[in-house]
């Protein structure tokens, strides 16, 4: 974790101000004061702020059901940032793990933990994510075979990872992918010839959306680890 942001998570200080303590000199890392705002601090460095020792509060895991027509911002742009849904200390803290499109809806994951979030979103750790998809065309069952072997995306030099595909009715369709492209859903069937008119993202990993619109939770021990092993 940067210094600045180490402070941050283990005071009451603004970010200003605490680039402002860094700069000054009044932090210690391990004894030596380090001035030095990015600098990386680790879980058994000891960080003494003016004599006395600092420890951060403890990371913060939510889950979301995004209602349409907010963003996944921490401030308000075009539309609405969901961060109004939730009612917490410290909302600027937090960051969204892997956007959603303002017109998409569903399952958020939501934390201070930059780790645990990389993990996540990294196409490497092959985190499975699950969409309803609606369609405005029918799709025929050879889509099925065309996305297990990987959609050719508009722009991109390679296919896509292989991803299952799970017909419902003749326009609505489980899309379960592991990458996070910009669009990659929309343009994975906008590729095929087909339209995304609705677009809701049930699970994460093992964790599956159970609370209504607009409404959060924390997440559990258990889902915290399964996500992030």
């Amino acid at each position: 974790m940067r210094l600045d942001k180490f402070i941050c998570k283990s005071t009451a200080l603004t970010k200003a101000q605490a680039i402002a303590h860094i700069e000054e000199g009044d932090i210690k890392v391990n004894g030596n004061v380090i001035s030095d705002i990015s600098a990386q601090v680790h879980e058994n460095n000891e960080v003494i702020f003016l004599g006395k020792q600092l420890f951060p509060r403890p990371f913060r895991y939510l889950l979301m059901n995004k209602p349409a027509q907010t963003i996944c911002s921490n401030i308000d742009e075009v539309y609405p940032s969901l961060f109004n849904y939730i009612d917490i200390e410290r909302p600027q803290e937090l960051h969204i793990v892997g956007r959603l499109d303002a017109d998409t809806t569903g399952l958020v994951l939501i934390t201070d933990d930059g780790r645990w979030s990389f993990n996540i979103t990294s196409p490497n750790k092959l985190c499975p994510k699950v969409y309803r998809v609606h369609l405005r065309k029918s799709i025929d069952i050879s889509a099925k075979i065309l996305f297990a072997k990987g959609i050719k995306l508009q722009g991109e030099p390679q296919l896509t990872a292989p991803a299952i595909l799970t017909i419902v009715d003749d326009k609505q369709v489980l899309l379960t992918i592991t990458e996070g492209k910009f669009h990659q859903v929309k343009r994975m069937f906008a590729s095929i010839g087909n339209k995304v008119v609705g677009l809701h993202r049930e699970s994460i990993g093992c964790v599956t959306l159970d609370v209504d619109e607009g409404q959060w939770r924390y997440l559990t021990v258990d889902e915290i680890n399964d996500l992030n092993p």
